[in-house]
């Protein structure tokens, strides 16, 4: 039975094989809808709990860091970050 210890390791692995700290240029096109969704996604998986997944205990802090840039960077694209900071004020009222 693989462990969890198992997967870190291959995790690790394969983040560190040559040319994965590469940029990479994409051309991508999606609907602002689906750019709030991947932002909100992003924010989400990055406030989880480093156990909760043994991909995320794999991530530096640096490589957490770009991905919040890239969240920010879809809202910008998108023109949303305004609508994103108020969607988050009437979540945070729901919440507490």
């Amino acid at each position: 039975m693989i462990t969890k210890n198992d997967v870190a390791k291959v995790f690790d692995t394969v983040l560190s094989i040559p040319g994965m700290s590469e940029m990479v240029k994409m051309d991508l096109k999606i609907s602002r809808k689906n750019a709030l969704l991947l932002s909100h996604i992003i924010s989400d998986g990055l406030d989880l709990e480093k156990e909760s997944s043994a991909l995320l205990e794999s991530i530096s802090e640096e490589g957490k860091s770009e991905l919040k840039i890239l969240s920010q960077e879809c809202l910008q694209r998108a023109g949303l970050v305004e609508l994103n900071e108020k969607l988050a004020r009437i979540s945070a009222s729901i919440k507490g």
